[in-house]
């Protein structure tokens, strides 16, 4: 092995001679390097805009969501609420309660979905931080009552931040109501200022209002207790888990506890099948570069025919003939991955810390977000290398007989 080693890098790196074999050979390396770190790169971009995705979806999707099996809402005083809060996982709770309305302001509505929190909705999810125009306020100290929505719903809705004077009307049809009567006795009504939006993902944007619970619950005529869902939030992302299933077996079959692929089933399951495909392209590139590999090492057997014959009067057996082209493969496409590694880490590193290539104005980031994760490099190196050995092997026992 050692003899079939010291050949093999004398092919490769020898400087005494070179010819357009050993050109090949070096723009096979090239080719595997490049696309090595095309594959880095491309996903760890992906994973950052997953991760950027997934972080403004976890504004609205709480790591734990409880729900009322059968019916919208359910009353916490009818569930052991108190032994929840003490499991040793859960950090905060904050009650909800959401409902689509009817928004009107001055000749403009919309149908929106009005979300109704109480004090610890913001800390907890860290809405407040994300405000576009204004400040998140849903009340003050005398009970005056206050909205924030999304800025896709407030600019449709013609609001200005030059007229926060007039009060955005919601207006929801009462329970059981004869139709064909005047507007005030079909539907129940209140009216808040609009006192700022957020900026989050364009779902969002469009549809929601956050207010405050009080004030949806009197609209709706809900008790003090009602409430459509409880969101949890828990201390160690690890847990959710087994913060699931405890909270699962307090509250018995009536309820369900949705954790964030629950909530967003559909994303998560086209997120996880578009970053499949992706890999699954980059990898056909990788297949062509291997086989730029095997041009060069078919071209190198041939060239090194009177090596291999001299090797052979000397005692050396087929076996060590194609032990020294393996080798010599092997080492193309090692080194060729680990320069492409090395490139993509570098790549990534200065993207994630100066942001050299930048997203534009108006994006909730200035740059391309760069999530790298030491799966993807050794995913990448093994997929490489096994690519590599197939084509080489199968180029080596063609060219080399017995």
């Amino acid at each position: 092995m050692k003899v079939a080693l010291f050949i093999a890098r004398r092919y490769l790196f020898a400087q005494k001679r070179r010819s357009v074999i050993n050109v090949i050979s070096w723009i096979s390396l090239v080719g595997i390097a490049v696309g090595t770190m095309a594959l880095i790169i491309v996903l760890s971009v992906y994973n950052g805009i997953g991760n950027l995705t997934q972080s403004l979806f976890n504004v609205f999707d709480p790591e734990l969501k409880i729900e009322a099996c059968e019916g919208k809402t359910f009353h916490t005083t009818q569930i052991p609420y108190n032994q929840i809060l003490s499991l040793p996982q859960v950090k905060h709770s904050s009650l909800i309660v959401e409902e689509n309305m009817w928004v009107t302001y001055k000749k403009s509505n919309k149908i929106a979905t009005v979300r109704g929190v109480d004090d610890s909705y913001a800390p907890m999810t860290g809405i407040d931080s994300l405000m576009f125009v204004g400040q998140y306020m849903l009340k003050n100290s005398t009970n005056n009552h206050y909205i924030v929505m999304g800025q896709g719903l407030y600019y449709s809705l013609g609001i200005s931040s030059y007229d926060a004077h007039t009060p955005v009307g919601i207006h929801i049809p009462k329970r059981n109501a004869p139709i064909g009567l005047s507007f005030e006795r079909t539907f129940n009504s209140e009216y808040a200022l609009p006192v700022g939006n957020f900026n989050i993902q364009d779902d969002y944007d469009q549809k929601y209002i956050i207010a405050d619970i009080d004030f949806v619950r009197n609209l709706m005529n809900y008790s003090s207790d009602e409430v459509s869902s409880i969101a949890i939030s828990l201390h160690h992302a690890d847990e959710i888990d087994i913060a699931k299933q405890r909270i699962s077996q307090i509250l018995g079959p009536q309820y369900t506890v949705k954790d964030r692929f629950d909530q967003q089933p559909l994303y998560y399951k086209i997120f996880k099948s578009e970053r499949m495909g992706i890999f699954l392209i980059l990898s056909l590139i990788i297949l062509i570069a291997t086989l730029n590999l095997v041009a060069s090492l078919s071209l190198l057997i041939i060239d090194k025919r009177k090596d291999v014959k001299t090797l052979q009067s000397m005692g050396a057996d087929s076996r060590l003939i194609r032990s020294i082209f393996f080798t010599e493969g092997l080492m193309i496409s090692v080194v060729g991955v680990g320069i492409g590694m090395a490139l993509g880490f570098v790549t990534c590193f200065l993207q994630q810390e100066f942001g050299i290539i930048k997203m534009g104005a108006n994006f909730v980031v200035s740059s391309f977000p760069v999530a790298m994760q030491a799966t993807d490099f050794v995913v990448v190196f093994f997929l490489v290398i096994a690519l590599s050995l197939i084509s080489v092997t199968a180029t080596v026992m063609r060219n080399v007989k017995e």
